[in-house]
């Protein structure tokens, strides 16, 4: 099995979302962003890899 231990992304939203498309706004709202410089810790998954990599040009991953 692999490991127990969960991997974690903590992201940034450090551009406005006005302006974007309405689908990459939902894709904000789901990784669990709302304002500008919130922060969100998820799981490292290939579903939120995903979700990182439609609005990169909006986020910073730590």
């Amino acid at each position: 099995m692999s490991d127990d231990k969960n991997r974690f992304i903590k992201i940034t939203l450090v551009r406005s979302i006005i302006g974007t498309k309405k689908s990459h706004r939902a894709t904000i709202r789901g990784l669990g962003l709302k304002k500008l410089n919130s922060s969100s810790i998820l799981i490292d998954t290939p579903e939120i890899r995903g979700m990182i990599h439609k609005v990169n040009y909006l986020l910073k991953c730590d």
